[in-house]
């Protein structure tokens, strides 16, 4: 098992090795979500992994961590967590009820998800549409087969538990009716903030809502055994600093959308474009910073690298020239790594969308 270690190398070892078999898995996962009977849910499961294919692609990367007989296990894994993640996201999105009962209920998918040894759940109780042939369970299911086989899991678990907990909180609180969600989340914010580096409430949702944490502990767990506290030294090296980058890079770019939609965007917050990108340019630092104690320092501070540079090359920002300005900024204090990445995704994003007939 050789991990890259240099921008050239990760990079063709991407495109070569790892978007492949993507795409090869989330087919499998199309053709599932095709059958689901109820109109509403079959619409957003194709949704979900047409439109986001590229969060799939972006955690796939981790399956490069992994020894080459385990890398399609890590993939299965990987991606049906993250099919997880996009799907229940569309759900809340778009739900009439903006109930937190119906949120909680849907995400506890992905808290039984990490545990081999919890039984499924109704996760519709709570929705109005209820008649998915059995795809969400059958993600949990994958996921629940996959982690049982990695040697490290059991080590890792509470870990992986502890990030997916932060993240269905977020998306609980996220999602209610417009006036609860600040105080909602400000309060589950004081809640956590003795444990915090200096940040705001915002921030430390931006560092919630990522799931990089658990897809790099699944990566390790899938090679070998770990110990307790190297499980721990993992979620520390990614929770808060490489997480939060992670979604602030995302909230940047939606920002006309999520104004347009009325939903809430955590670098709107900011006072102006300076103040984010002096905190963009902090979080980028301490993510570095963070990453420098793993194994495979330097597998880990090319993604930190590539995180921004993935986001950048979004046509969102390349067709808004206020978003642009402020990214090449992010571009410029980033250095040759992110350049890099951002060129290759430039380019990778214009041949996906040539192919598929798209402008």
């Amino acid at each position: 098992m050789k991990v890259p270690t240099k921008t050239w190398t990760l990079m063709y070892r991407i495109f070569k090795e790892v978007i492949p078999e993507v795409h090869q898995i989330l087919g499998e996962w199309k053709k599932r979500a095709e059958k689901i009977p109820d109109d509403e849910l079959r619409q957003h499961a194709l949704g979900s992994i047409e439109k986001k294919a590229f969060h799939c692609e972006g955690a796939g990367v981790y399956a490069l961590l992994t020894r080459e007989e385990k890398r399609t296990d890590l993939l299965q894994f990987i991606i049906a967590y993250q099919t997880i993640s996009d799907y229940l996201d569309s759900l809340c999105d778009w739900s009439k009820s903006q109930d937190p009962e119906d949120f909680r209920m849907l995400h506890s998918a992905m808290k039984h998800a990490l545990d081999p040894s919890a039984d499924k759940d109704d996760y519709y109780k709570f929705h109005q549409a209820k008649e998915d042939g059995g795809y969400l369970k059958s993600l949990v299911e994958t996921c629940q087969q996959t982690l049982n086989t990695f040697p490290g899991f059991e080590n890792s678990q509470g870990e992986m538990e502890e990030l997916s907990a932060y993240y269905r909180d977020l998306q609980v609180y996220k999602h209610v009716v417009k006036a609860d969600r600040e105080p909602l989340l400000k309060d589950w914010f004081e809640k956590h903030n003795n444990n915090l580096p200096d940040m705001t409430w915002y921030e430390f949702s931006a560092c919630a809502g990522s799931t990089l944490g658990i897809f790099s502990l699944a990566a390790y767990a899938s090679r070998s055994h770990l110990a307790k506290v190297q499980a721990q030294s993992i979620k520390a090296a990614y929770f808060p600093y490489v997480q939060g980058l992670h979604i602030l890079m995302d909230y940047f770019i939606d920002q006309e959308e999520d104004l347009r939609d009325d939903e809430l965007n955590f670098c709107a917050y900011y006072p102006d474009e300076e103040k984010l990108v002096e905190r963009v340019r902090h979080f980028k630092q301490q993510a570095v910073k963070s990453v420098s104690i793993l194994p495979d320092a330097k597998f880990h501070y090319m993604i930190s690298k590539g995180i921004v540079a993935i986001y950048l090359a979004d046509d969102k920002v390349q067709t808004n020239p206020d978003l642009k300005s402020t990214a090449n900024r992010f571009i410029r204090f980033s250095g040759l790594p992110t350049a890099f990445f951002y060129f290759n995704s430039w380019i990778y994003r214009r041949k996906t969308q040539a192919l598929h007939g798209e402008t």
